[in-house]
Parts: structure tokens; sequence; C-alpha cells
């Protein structure tokens, strides 16, 4: 089946969230015993530090859109170690005016870096990021629950 990977009119897309979850893919990296979170300019979640993530394109596998999302949003290439879960995720919030809320159907993914970290170059939805090495407070809900179900800090 070949990808679809076009932008979907805002029309279109709002409807479909209005009454489908969306399905996400998410990044769970982890560089020498540190994961990784961004800070996010979007809702949901603006300002919140989250995993870098985005939804599945119709016909691409799950492991492609790993690596997609880790060059589109990281700028760097991954290797994929597990699917830590599949999580179903509530948000009170959405980027659209026209949309009060979304369900998003996450499925996550423990990556580490193939090069150095050093040269992550974001993408427009995300201003900073930073590697943590313990659950801080503080920190949203859905991203501690990945930490205590990956076991990283145990």
């Amino acid at each position: 089946m070949e990808s679809y990977n076009k932008r979907i009119p805002e029309d279109r897309y709002t409807e479909f969230l209005k009454c489908m979850p969306q399905v996400s893919v998410e990044l769970f990296l982890v560089d020498d015993g540190k994961v990784l979170l961004a800070k996010r300019v979007n809702k949901p979640l603006r300002g919140e530090w989250f995993w870098p993530g985005g939804r599945l394109y119709r016909g691409e596998k799950l492991e492609e859109a790993v690596h997609r999302i880790a060059r589109e949003e990281l700028s760097i290439e991954v290797k994929i170690e597990e699917q830590l879960g599949v999580y179903s995720h509530f948000w009170n919030e959405s980027p659209f005016e026209n949309v009060e809320s979304v369900h998003t159907v996450n499925i996550v993914y423990r990556v580490r870096p193939v090069e150095d970290v050093k040269n992550i170059n974001l993408d427009d939805q995300h201003e900073d990021y930073k590697f943590i090495s313990e659950i801080e407070p503080g920190l949203h809900k859905y991203v501690k629950r990945y930490m205590n179900d990956s076991g990283i800090f145990d």
C-alpha cells in the first residue's frame, strides 16, 4: 500500500478528529541513561515537556514512522530498541479552534540515537529539548506513566 503523506485539508482533518482517534507514534529516546523531552509549541500541551511524536500516515509501517519522526522532528537517525506499549490519551484541547478535544492512540517506541545527540535540530513544533535522569516534579502525567512503565530510572 502506498503511504499517504500529503497535508489533509483542515476542514476534513478537524471533522476526523471530532469523531475518531488519531493514531500517533512517539519516541522514547534514551541516551546514556537519560531520556529526551522536547518542549511543545502547539496544542495540546503547549509549553509542556513531552516526547517527540506524530501521526501515523495511512500505509506507513510503524517502524518507518519512528525513523521519519526522528528525522523530521529531531534531525537525527535512531535505532529502535523495542515497542514500549500502546496508550490512549485524552486531551481537553486541540490545535484547532472548532475541535474541543482530541483522542489519540499512542504507540511508543524506545529508541537510541545512532550518532552523537549534540546534533539535534528541532522542528517548528518544539522550542527546546533536554535530557533528564529522573522523573522531575511537574512533568505531565503521561510522561510520568511512560517513565514508570519503562523502568528506566528504577
